[in-house]
């Protein structure tokens, strides 16, 4: 691409003005005025509808700089530039008067267009408010103008621009993340905002998805260094709060480093470690400066170097360009020792190791693990990078019990700003000093965790409920006495003072009544034992690889029983032998013979058709059954009215897992086989769900890692470990807990 302005004079500009002005922004903003010198050049104007030194290039060095003043006239200096090149490309454009070549008939032209457009009705039209039609008069040159710069924009910020982009990017395809970090973060130097206040402060905002509001008027602050729990029902919106905020749709300062842990990591040849280590992107830029400042020094100290003209260097044009480059390497190195680039290796992989992998998984490529482990990867990277605002949405549901141990010990140190999105109670008594409460379009924000948060918010909603109820009291009063004596003359005084009362009271809203949710499972008929076991069951994927040796288990009708383990003991390999998706290596797995098995499993949401609506997958998976009953078992589990004949792709999570669910009904089973049913439930479903399994008639087998569920439904735990499942004998889950994952003595 061509360069209509002189790139040293920018970068002479930028050091005289931000003298500590990080190396890549320098080149970022040569390279955007660059651009925009570009677009004008071909289109022969400036775009009006934006300013690129006032829209993106003014604020970036703001927040690098701390003298506006310094900041506003080099941004001056910017904008004459590009005022030169728009005169070059249009001399016509020097003066604000233009002489015409030849006087102007405007009567003339008027009655010649509306003679065009009486000879052109039928072709173009353009249809107006009220429903008249009047033939197209577009400038087929301003057209081709527009047309020149809109593909010049395209260009720039499909090249330079694209990876800076910081808005518009919820409804894009989705990046690496790699690339969407360094679009939501434009200031890679972290180092540089260490002394600048990181309190998010957002006030009077609104949020809407697919044509839904999801938030009105809204006021949040996040305080640097605290930690918050997004908590509220499914469906709420708290997903696309958190993605509104990661992609800067609201405003953050971009001095700010955000980071959302929302999907798996892209799998490649990549090692873990490595693709952990990459995602410090400033460390991993300052690394690549200093192996080419090496290279330059290398080529210095050969015979003969050559300049870029290809000339030889003279000895003085050597010390110079060495000076120049060993102050460089100098700045490199003094930020690499800030950031304490020596430890990352060290540090990344206690990340790993605390999230399960093994100092074998290390040097595994990323594509070589599965979905949730990829997740856990990009849990690790985020946990690496530590962004100023880490956004969290349900980090615990792919972790097995020692893993999420591991995470709330790790968070309780985190001294950035957290803000997670968490069901799970036990988790945000641990890590959360604050709750944020999401409901009727609102955000409440209470000091504590959990546990305070729920004493409180019962406290605060009796008071409201007694300030709204005696309000009514006192507006009845006050009605009573207006309707009474409005019409008297006597009284006609006072009740006009009522009236003015009345209008003045502040009107209070009456404190929403939480919505009572119900799970139903239909009771089995019975079914005499033997109901289902195993005896002396081996399974092995390959002969190298065997994963379960002698198991021997007998469940009855009344069965309650968790499989708790580490993640790859082959908790969910034994589910699957149990209801024959697997076949054993040997040995017996016995299942009556009019025994019904109905299975969730954690990766459900890939076996829903997101196309469909809820009753249209039901009718697809289970046919034979009409609407109605399709219907009826989805109400059974809170999926009603509208909702049931929404598209699958527009429901939450967790509303995705009650579709699953009633699925999981419509087959009437007599044994429930659940892996991991709490993951993406709100608390509300999930005591819901709980009181259901209680009062199911039939077996219940599960694999989950929420201590609070397990001990609610269970009655007895199974362990799954070295390739044997054996009973637990202590006394529940906190036993098994303390059991692997001794309490911290720090």
């Amino acid at each position: 691409m061509a360069e209509y302005l002189d790139q040293n004079k920018i970068q002479k500009l930028l050091r005289s003005y931000v003298p500590d002005i990080d190396e890549v922004i320098v080149e970022y903003v040569q390279g955007y005025l660059n651009d925009a010198a570009t677009a004008i050049a071909l289109s022969g104007e400036k775009d009006s509808s934006e300013d690129p030194v006032e829209d993106l290039i003014k604020p970036m060095l703001e927040d690098a700089a701390s003298d506006e003043k310094k900041v506003a006239t080099l941004c001056e200096q910017f904008s004459q530039m590009l005022s030169e090149v728009e005169q070059q490309a249009n001399p016509q454009k020097r003066s604000n008067i233009s002489k015409l070549a030849a006087p102007v008939n405007m009567a003339a032209q008027l009655a010649q267009i509306d003679k065009a457009a009486k000879a052109q009705a039928g072709t173009t039209d353009l249809a107006h408010a009220k429903g008249r039609t009047v033939a197209s008069q577009v400038d087929v040159k301003k057209l081709r103008k527009a047309e020149i710069r809109i593909a010049a924009k395209i260009e720039k910020r499909g090249v330079k621009s694209s990876r800076y982009e910081a808005s518009k990017l919820i409804n894009e395809n989705p990046l690496d993340d790699d690339d969407l970090l360094m679009r939501v973060n434009p200031i890679l130097d972290y180092t540089l905002s260490r002394d600048k206040i990181k309190d998010v402060k957002l006030d009077g905002f609104d949020i809407s998805y697919a044509g839904k509001r999801i938030l009105t008027n809204s006021s949040v602050h996040l305080v640097y260094g605290r930690r918050y729990g997004l908590i509220g029902r499914n469906g709420i919106g708290k997903s696309t709060l958190l993605r509104n905020i990661a992609h800067r749709e609201l405003a953050v300062p971009t001095y700010i480093s955000i980071l959302f842990v929302e999907q798996e990591m892209i799998g490649d040849d990549t090692p873990a470690i490595r693709s952990v280590l990459k995602a410090d992107i400033f460390r991993e830029q300052l690394l690549r400066d200093e192996a080419s400042i090496n290279e330059e020094l290398k080529k210095l100290d050969s015979l003969s170097p050559l300049d870029e003209r290809g000339e030889v260097m003279s000895k003085h044009e050597i010390d110079a360009k060495k000076n120049e480059m060993g102050d460089r390497l100098n700045g490199i190195m003094t930020k690499l020792t800030e950031i304490e680039s020596d430890k990352a290796e060290a540090k990344a992989g206690e990340i790993l190791n605390g999230l399960g992998f093994s100092a074998l998984d290390f040097q595994k490529p990323t594509r070589s693990f599965s979905g949730g482990w990829r997740m856990r990867l990009s849990l690790a990277r985020a946990l690496f990078c530590r962004p100023d605002l880490l956004l969290l949405d349900e980090p615990t549901n792919m972790l097995d019990i020692p893993a999420v141990v591991w995470l709330e010990r790790y968070l309780k140190t985190w001294t950035s700003t957290l803000l997670v999105v968490s069901h799970d109670r036990e988790f945000l008594d641990e890590v959360a000093t604050d709750i944020v409460h999401q409901h009727s379009e609102q955000l409440d924000q209470y000091r504590g965790n959990f546990q305070t948060f729920w004493s409180t918010r019962e406290e605060r909603r009796k008071n409201q409920m007694r300030e709204y109820e005696s309000q009514m009291q006192q507006r009845a009063h006050l009605q009573e006495f207006i309707d009474r004596w409005r019409y008297n003359a006597n009284r006609a005084a006072q009740a006009q003072m009522k009236i003015k009362i009345l209008e003045k009271m502040p009107e209070l809203e009456k404190p929403e009544d939480d919505k009572i949710v119900t799970f139903s499972f239909p009771d089995p008929e019975s079914i005499s034992p033997p109901v289902l076991y195993m005896t002396d069951v081996t399974f092995s994927y390959s002969a190298e690889r065997k994963i379960l040796d002698k198991v021997n288990i007998d469940m009855q009708m009344d069965a309650r029983v968790a499989i708790v383990g580490p993640n790859g003991a082959g908790k969910t390999t034994l589910l699957k032998l149990l209801i024959g998706t697997l076949d054993p290596t040997s040995g017996v797995v016995h299942r009556h013979g009019r025994l019904r098995i109905a299975y969730f499993s954690q990766h459900h949401v890939d076996q829903l058709d997101l196309t469909l609506t809820a009753v249209a997958h039901l009718k697809k998976m289970y046919p034979g059954n009409s609407d109605e009953e399709y219907r009826r078992h989805l109400g059974c589990f809170g999926i009603s009215g509208m909702t049931g004949l929404q598209e699958i792709k527009t429901l939450s999570g967790g509303q995705k897992s009650r579709v699953t669910f009633a699925g999981l009904a419509v087959q009437q089973p007599h044994f429930l086989v659940l892996d991991e049913p709490t993951n993406h439930l709100d608390m509300e479903s999930m005591d819901a769900l709980t009181t259901a399994l209680k009062q199911f008639k039939g077996g219940v087998v599960l694999v989950s890692h929420d201590e609070r569920f397990i001990d609610s439904v269970c009655t007895e735990m199974w362990v799954c470990a070295d390739q044997k499942v054996t009973k637990f004998a202590g006394e529940g889950i906190k036993d098994y807990k303390k059991m692997i994952c001794p309490p911290d003595e720090n």
